[in-house]
């Protein structure tokens, strides 16, 4: 008996997925437990496994299609069965033929494709009814009886050339879209030298939206415009911070960076402030027992927030190890659902970029989001004197349903003294 596979959910905020890979073709035996195909979600590029054995029968998604939670992904079951009966009623019968030109009047599917343009629309389609118009707005009467879509008629006058002066490459010599847009003028005779500056012109690139992608764009939006934000800047001082990592990664197998600081010292602060390490769940403000702070990695379709778990509860060199092989898979793909899951505050670092201060939209479920930006050189005034000095911005951005201002303050001013004094840290 035939066996539908079905787009499954592989992960939490998971509406569709790409087929980024088939493993199998059709014709093909499988058993159960067998990877057949490769699925690139919101998060992560992931496996799917068929739990029946069989044939594959017929393969409906092709790779690249997206395909809804639920949707048909491919057909298995015993080789030489009729499905064609379970695919139409899954509404993926193969009723892709197109009936055949009725006669010359006709012009072929590609010169409609060509014709179609996102600024003027399907013009072949009304070809008839704007015919006698198009001929009217001609350049003189032999465009009249040249050969032309309504597209290609539009642009030529657009471009003041006649008709009559272009080669038509469409059925029966028709003019279309590309012979206006790659016609040459013949040079006129010499006269007045000109002085026109060239100008090299360069296509446009329309470049699909990942999974990820249409996630974080969802996601995003919907924090921003659905939680009331408001953001509460601080300046702290980085002399002792830059000090005491010098002297551990003299002594540290495992080299810490001043972002490990940041996470250790957030993790530190929102034991002491739980108001911060909470969730607004609608009816309820749910003040999370744990600390799992999630670190924003940059990636190339987007951004992923991979979670180091328990975080008050590690030192600064685990914090720093986590980090990197947590980063290392989010930029092969290879993370898992329990990765990202779970995080209770979100730290967003750019001061690798140089960017000095800047505010991010808070990571739904979170309450609040740390934006960190560069250690900067300036000057300061210590004992009355003006002496160089080392300073780092951070911004955090509060969901005011969970956290009030005051309450956001003195986290920020806890968080700050971490930093400022980095031994208490480490007892």
């Amino acid at each position: 008996m035939a066996i539908v596979i079905d787009m499954p959910k592989l992960s939490d905020t998971m509406e569709e997925g790409v087929i980024a890979k088939w493993n199998v073709k059709e014709g093909d035996k499988v058993s159960s437990g067998d990877i057949i195909a490769e699925v690139e979600t919101d998060k992560a590029t992931m496996d799917v496994e068929v739990f029946d054995a069989g044939t594959i029968l017929k393969i409906v998604a092709k790779e690249g299609d997206a395909v809804p939670l639920g949707g048909i992904m491919a057909v298995i079951g015993d080789e030489g069965e009729d499905i064609s009966d379970l695919l139409a009623d899954q509404g993926g019968s193969d009723s892709e033929e197109k009936a055949p030109a009725k006669s010359d009047s006709k012009e072929s599917k590609d010169s409609k494709d060509e014709d179609f343009d996102p600024l003027f629309g399907d013009l072949e389609k009304k070809e008839k009814a704007e015919s006698s118009d198009a001929s009217s707005e001609s350049q003189d009467d032999s465009d009249d009886r040249v050969k032309a879509s309504p597209l290609a008629r539009k642009m030529a006058e657009e471009r003041g050339i006649s008709l009559s002066k272009i080669d038509g490459s469409g059925p029966n010599g028709r003019i279309v879209k590309k012979d206006v847009e790659t016609f040459k003028e013949s040079a006129p005779a010499a006269s007045a030298p000109t002085f026109d500056t060239p100008t090299a012109s360069r296509e446009d690139q329309d470049i699909k939206i990942t999974q990820m992608r249409k996630t974080i764009a969802k996601r995003l939006a919907e924090s921003k415009f659905t939680n009331p934000h408001f953001y509460e800047t601080i300046d702290i001082d980085m002399k002792r911070a830059i000090e005491t990592r010098k002297a551990l990664n003299e002594i540290s197998e495992v080299k810490i960076s001043f972002n490990d600081f940041v996470v250790k010292a957030a993790a530190m602060a929102l034991r002491k402030h739980p108001d911060i390490n909470s969730s607004w769940l609608g009816d309820i403000i749910r003040k999370h027992g744990n600390v799992h702070v999630a670190v924003a990695v940059a990636v190339d379709e987007g951004l992923l927030t991979p979670v180091i778990r328990h975080t008050d509860q590690k030192g600064l060199a685990q914090i720093s190890a986590e980090t990197k092989e947590l980063a290392g898979k989010a930029r092969n793909k290879e993370l898992q659902p329990q990765d990202w899951e779970g995080s209770t505050f979100t730290v967003s670092n750019l001061g690798m970029f140089g960017i000095e201060e800047f505010t991010a939209i808070i990571n739904p479920p979170n309450a609040c989001i740390l934006a960190v930006g560069s250690i900067r050189d300036v000057p300061v005034v210590e004992n009355g004197a003006v002496v160089p000095g080392k300073r780092m911005k951070v911004t955090l951005s509060s969901d005011h349903r969970v956290v009030d201002g005051a309450k956001a303050a003195e986290f920020l001013q806890t968080f700050r003294g971490y930093l400022e004094n980095p031994a208490t840290m480490l007892l």
